[in-house]
């Protein structure tokens, strides 16, 4: 029989460390929680370490274990509830490399559509929008400097398997960056709700290549970047709203690109 993984066990205390940002950047190693993340993480199965499963987890998702050639370790209940950060763990989760390009790398060849977020502070925010940006077609999601962790579980959650699917930048220097995103042809965008430009009356700006910048969900963009854009782009609301959130926004906006660029 084979033994099973207990929380002490090296394999599981090397993997509880990647719960922490500062434990997945030391290993280049992030956990990815749950069927659809790891049915996603598998179809690049290079990029994935192991697969830790308990054995009733192994058991309900026998399918997809028995047809990877990765490593599927079986651990205890206990092992896996320490590497989640759900209250109920579904106890299967693979420990993925990290996916982090360089940020000059967008410039050569600008994504069609691409999204930055400047200080974005919750994770489950960062995963919706990496999952909008992916429904949107866009290319790339960049994440400033100060911004949540994409990697995170709560966002790696949130993005549904998304993750595994858009480029993923961690923290860009943006006041460097759009700059040179611009000169080299991509239309920079900065949404605020108190924009000079209306988002239903950009038309031509929007075929492409699209930059999307999107600030704190408290504070917005912030001003010496949004200087940095070719417009400040509000979104029209005919109801008593005061405001938008920003998985909200950025799904109007990411959509309404989408549509623009056919």
């Amino acid at each position: 029989m084979t033994e099973l993984l207990t929380e002490r066990s090296g394999r599981i205390v090397a993997a509880r460390k990647l719960t922490r940002r500062a434990g997945r950047d030391a290993a280049g190693l992030f956990l990815a929680e749950g069927r659809q993340a790891v049915v996603e993480a598998l179809a690049d199965p290079d990029g994935v370490r192991e697969v830790l499963a308990t054995e009733a987890a192994a058991t309900a998702h026998h399918d997809l274990l028995a047809a990877t050639s990765v490593p599927v370790r079986l651990v205890t209940e206990r092992a896996a509830a320490g590497l989640s950060e759900t209250v109920t763990p579904q106890g299967l989760v693979a420990v993925c490399e990290l996916r982090d390009v360089p940020a000059e790398t967008l410039v050569p060849a600008p994504p069609r559509l691409s999204v930055a977020l400047a200080e974005l502070a919750d994770p489950g925010n960062a995963g919706t929008v990496l999952r909008t940006a992916d429904a949107c077609g866009a290319g790339a999601v960049v994440f400033g400097a100060g911004s949540a962790d994409p990697y995170g579980g709560k966002a790696v959650r949130s993005s549904a398997g998304s993750v595994f699917h858009v480029d993923v930048v961690r923290g860009a220097p943006l006041e460097t960056l759009l700059p040179a995103l611009r000169t080299a042809g991509v239309t920079v965008l900065a949404a605020d709700g108190g924009g000079e430009a209306s988002l239903d009356e950009l038309g031509p700006q929007l075929s492409g290549p699209v930059l999307w910048l999107f600030g704190n969900e408290a504070r917005g963009v912030p001003a010496e970047l949004a200087a940095l854009a070719d417009a400040r782009v509000r979104i029209p609301m005919r109801g008593r709203a005061e405001s938008l959130n920003l998985a909200a926004a950025a799904a109007i906006c990411l959509y309404t690109t989408q549509l623009a660029q056919g």
